[in-house]
């Protein structure tokens, strides 16, 4: 059975601060398969890369991130609240469009909702990657399925991930049209593991997430799943190998 791809989620994360272009350095040089962040916009329509609706755990700042322009986004440091962290400046979506285009890695960029911009965010995106041609290397996710479906009508050759925080309505495997693989927690495995054989027999590959611990290492393994989302890439690569051998 085929090895799960290491995708770093907010880059390296457990050794850098998330989403600082250092996070996505760190998870390069450790040989992650692929890189993930999450965009949102700011006041003045910028791609900007923060997890939160709010400043207030990542960075030296307060507010909104929607609320602010990108020059007042720009003026915080995001990277001293980590246990690693020195100063960093905010990462724009194409400053890690530029690090990822001389790479063969793939990056998952995830639209959070619900955002007062709705799917304007979609737009910009998929406006953004067709600048760069980045097609083949990218893969857009978002637990909104209209986010997705919005995503897929503006970038059509572009692959899709529906993110999954329980079934629901999908616990037969299919999913939409418009989603090409499926995206549940690892929690979400722990309590239903013959999910990603009926969504394989239903036509989609299963990206998981967030997977350090050895356990849930190894269950994503032995379930075959496609990629496997960790804050620490390189420990994940050691326990991967470890299951490998034993």
């Amino acid at each position: 059975m085929q090895q799960p791809a290491i995708v770093a989620h907010r880059g390296a994360s457990t050794d850098r601060p998330e989403h600082t272009i250092g996070a996505y350095e760190l998870a390069l040089e450790e040989g992650a398969d692929g890189l993930e962040c999450d965009i949102r916009l700011s006041k003045d329509g910028e791609l900007v890369c923060v997890h939160d609706r709010t400043l207030a755990r990542t960075s030296s700042g307060r507010g909104t991130v929607s609320a602010l322009t990108l020059d007042e986004l720009k003026k915080f440091d995001y990277g001293s609240w980590h246990r690693h962290g020195q100063p960093a400046g905010l990462l724009v979506l194409d400053e890690l469009l530029e690090l990822v285009k001389n790479t063969d890695v793939e990056l998952f960029v995830e639209t959070k909702h619900p955002v007062r911009y709705r799917n304007e965010v979609e737009r910009k995106l998929a406006e953004a990657l067709k600048r760069y041609g980045l097609d083949s290397q990218i893969v857009m996710m978002s637990f909104s399925p209209t986010a997705v479906k919005a995503f897929r009508e503006h970038a059509p050759d572009i692959r899709t991930v529906l993110l999954l925080d329980r079934l629901g309505r999908y616990r037969g495997g299919a999913l939409p049209s418009f989603a090409d693989y499926t995206g549940p927690g690892v929690h979400v495995l722990r309590n239903d593991p013959g999910y990603v054989d009926r969504a394989r027999r239903a036509g989609h590959e299963t990206y998981v997430w967030t997977v350090d611990g050895a356990e849930d290492v190894a269950l994503c393994r032995d379930l075959g799943v496609r990629y496997l989302a960790t804050n620490a890439p390189a420990n994940t690569r050691r326990l991967l190998t470890a299951n490998l051998a034993t």
